[in-house]
């Protein structure tokens, strides 16, 4: 399984013009889309002349990793890959040459689930109204040869022909359906349940207001005035005269009080 991935990513086969059926005589190219040109990626085919065949080896011009088609016949149908030298291998391609005067052009690489698919009913000369068939079943007729499917599903995957009642039936070519590639989504993210955000408003309802006043003790703490701060008058005022007798008198008594006599 890996190593088919790998494949997938290192080479690719595309086919100009974009059609599993082709009328003969019409000019065809294929050609390897590589990633890693080192890998000497050649073009290979199944045909009823040829088995793992080079393309060019018996009609075609090859030049490795593409092949064309100057004059394709009915003899070149068959199944074409791109093939490296290790041996991994690309997508393939049906290819249906005829040398009848009706084809239908329909997707050569499979249909992604979801996308569009048109088939035409084609002549030589130009489209005709057409029937299309699923399945050996009649779909619809479309007066314009043209049918287009909208959003295909694999439901949609089988095998399909027109019919022009003045010009004939078509071959018939398999139509494939791919699935889309899956993508990973991130798990979606689910909502607190109502009990946990009542709680947690509650929390906050109670811690909020001891929060602030923690804040506001502690701002007032650090602002506080303290003793080193508090303001000192070291100015002396001069004694009044009331105060100045009452001096004199103290001195007089004490010098009276000193005084003896033998």
């Amino acid at each position: 399984m890996e190593r088919e991935s790998l494949q997938w990513l290192l080479s690719s086969l595309t086919v100009s013009p974009s059609s599993s059926q082709m009328f003969e005589g019409e000019f065809v190219s294929l050609s390897c889309e590589e990633d890693d040109s080192s890998a000497g990626w050649k073009l290979r085919r199944n045909t009823t002349r040829d088995t793992r065949k080079e393309c060019g080896v018996k009609g075609g011009r090859s030049a490795g990793s593409f092949c064309n088609f100057s004059y394709i016949i009915p003899l070149d149908s068959g199944v074409y890959w791109c093939e490296s030298r290790e041996g991994a291998t690309s997508n393939s391609i049906n290819i249906t040459v005829t040398d009848e005067s009706v084809i239908l052009q329909s997707p050569v690489l499979p249909v992604m689930e979801g996308d569009d698919a048109t088939l035409h009913c084609k002549t030589k000369t130009s489209n005709l109204p057409a029937d299309f068939y699923k399945d050996g079943s009649l779909i619809r007729t479309e007066p314009t040869g043209h049918m287009t499917i909208h959003h295909v599903s694999k439901s949609d995957e089988g095998l399909y022909k027109c019919n022009s009642s003045s010009h004939g039936e078509s071959p018939s070519s398999w139509i494939s359906v791919t699935g889309k590639p899956t993508t990973t989504a991130p798990p979606p993210v689910s909502a607190a349940p109502p009990q946990l955000v009542f709680r947690l408003v509650c929390h906050l309802v109670v811690f909020c207001p001891y929060f602030i006043s923690t804040l506001l003790m502690v701002s007032l703490y650090r602002h506080r005035p303290t003793g080193n701060d508090l303001p000192v008058s070291m100015e002396m005022t001069p004694p009044t005269q009331a105060e100045q007798g009452l001096d004199d008198d103290h001195n007089d008594v004490a010098s009276v009080t000193t005084e003896h006599h033998f």
